[in-house]
């Protein structure tokens, strides 16, 4: 049996405090004042207390919430909908828009931008759509974003080359990085006429980006309303909604060079379907980060597979042997996920052996049990490990990956026997929290070996049970 690491140990410490205790010590690492680098495993203890958090309190990512805004602005912004992700703002990425900078931005432009002309605006819409007269609330939405772009161009270029008037444009409209979210509502705005000819176009689905496929695409982005160099990079994003493997957007970058090689692609214009996939993978790890943060294990396995499978097809696409940017780019993100996901599984086995350790009897005590929530964490845990092992090949992963697993199935093997053995001779006091010890090893071995092997050790724990109570009958 391996010892208990030490991170393992202090976890457990962590667990033991109380709700307010925790809270307390919580806020005075996060304070000001308080540097949690210079405290011993501060980092740790910070990731632990912020993953008990109840999920209303965690800094979770901003979710898209269309009833946040009312229906004027909803129409205004209609023609971003294909370009919106639901990332904190301060990530902005070529063509793509925070959804959670709509809210802000819209509140400037009514308070500071043009206070009159988006009251009048407002109050025609609100009227027009008592009669649900869709033609003419598009015509007047179409008359205020051209009025909108004028006054929002001025307001950029008013502070281009002036650092601290783009700071002070921040604190003004209140959203991280305005200056490239509002550039790119600019961009869409001007463009929304060609797009919107480019999009109806384009199939609704595009299965497999390839042969005839790829020809009628890329035609249709050489043509003159998709190869504008105002509406270009746009409409590769269209084509990026439309594709159910969104990484093959690279093929176009490869057909426009006639070459796999990547010196040669980034001399085209197609080159930027390329800075796109990769935008997205970078994008796709932060989501991942936040979600491994919070302990939020249900959605990491598709975030996984979607780096995976950009990853896996950037290599097999494309000649990225050289020292080129986008080389490095994709090396970077390979190594942060190899990184994340390292940290994070190699702290399972320590977990479960904690969770499933046997006790001495004084250690369980009457009515105790294990904490349900910190079982589900593990078990979700079980789950990731299961994930990575499937991915970690191309994620680079493979050594670790096995080992862990290796561990956690010699534990897992090594350690039901003297659980059962446990519960056979516990008296009342201890016999709720070592049947709760018992029924966690059986959910991680169904999640490790299989639901079969799962029910084998559950009818073994119902035999000692069975057993322990006819001892304590006689």
């Amino acid at each position: 049996m391996a010892a208990e690491l030490p991170l393992e140990k202090l976890r457990a410490y962590l667990r033991e405090l109380t709700p307010e205790a925790r809270g307390l010590l919580l806020a005075r690492l996060e304070s000001d004042g308080a540097d949690s680098a210079a405290v011993p495993a501060g980092e740790f203890i910070l990731q632990e207390l912020r993953r008990d958090l109840a999920p209303a309190s965690r800094p979770a990512r901003v979710q898209s919430n269309p009833d946040r805004i009312g229906t004027p602005a909803r129409i205004f912004f209609t023609p971003l909908e294909p370009f919106l992700f639901d990332d904190a703002p301060e990530y902005a990425h070529r063509g793509r828009i925070a959804r959670a900078a709509l809210e802000p931005v819209w509140l400037w432009i009514c308070r500071d931008l043009m206070p009159k002309e988006a009251k009048v605006y407002s109050d025609q819409i609100t009227r027009v759509m008592l009669t649900n007269d869709r033609p003419t609330s598009e015509r007047l939405a179409r008359a205020f974003q051209d009025q909108a772009v004028v006054r929002m161009r001025e307001a950029l270029a008013a502070v281009r080359e002036d650092v601290k008037a783009r700071q002070r444009l921040n604190v003004q409209v209140g959203v991280a990085r305005a200056h490239d979210h509002l550039g790119e509502i600019i961009g869409i705005l001007r463009a929304r006429d060609a797009l919107a000819v480019f999009a109806s176009r384009l199939p609704a689905q595009i299965r497999n980006l390839a042969d005839e496929q790829l020809d009628n695409v890329k035609a249709l982005l050489d043509s003159p309303i998709g190869g504008h160099p105002d509406v270009f990079v746009y409409a590769l994003i269209l084509v990026m909604g439309r594709l159910v493997a969104p990484w093959q957007l690279v093929r176009l970058a490869v057909r426009a060079a006639e070459s796999d090689i990547a010196a040669k692609m980034v001399n085209t214009r197609y080159g930027a379907a390329v800075s796109i996939v990769l935008a997205e993978m970078e994008r796709t790890l932060v989501v991942l980060r936040d979600d491994m943060k919070h302990g939020q294990f249900a959605a990491v396995g598709e975030r996984l597979k979607d780096i995976y499978d950009a990853s896996r097809l950037l290599r097999t696409e494309m000649d990225l042997s050289g020292d080129s940017a986008w080389a490095r780019q994709l090396a970077t993100v390979r190594s942060e996920v190899s990184n994340l996901i390292k940290d994070e599984i190699e702290t399972v086995p320590g977990r479960v052996l904690r969770l499933l350790r046997p006790r001495k009897p004084g250690e369980a005590r009457w009515g105790r049990v294990l904490d349900a929530i910190d079982v589900e964490e593990t078990e979700a845990l079980i789950e990731f490990l299961n994930v990575c092992r499937t991915y970690a090949s191309e994620l680079a992963i493979n050594e670790v990956t096995l080992r862990v697993y290796s561990e956690l199935q010699n534990y897992l093997e090594t350690g039901m026997a003297p659980l059962l053995d446990g519960l056979r001779g516990s008296d009342d006091g201890q016999r709720e929290y070592r049947l709760s010890q018992v029924e966690a090893a059986v959910r991680f071995a169904g999640k490790v070996f299989g639901s079969s092997y799962a029910a084998l050790l559950a009818k073994a724990a119902e035999v000692a049970q069975g057993g322990e109570r006819k001892a304590a009958k006689a």
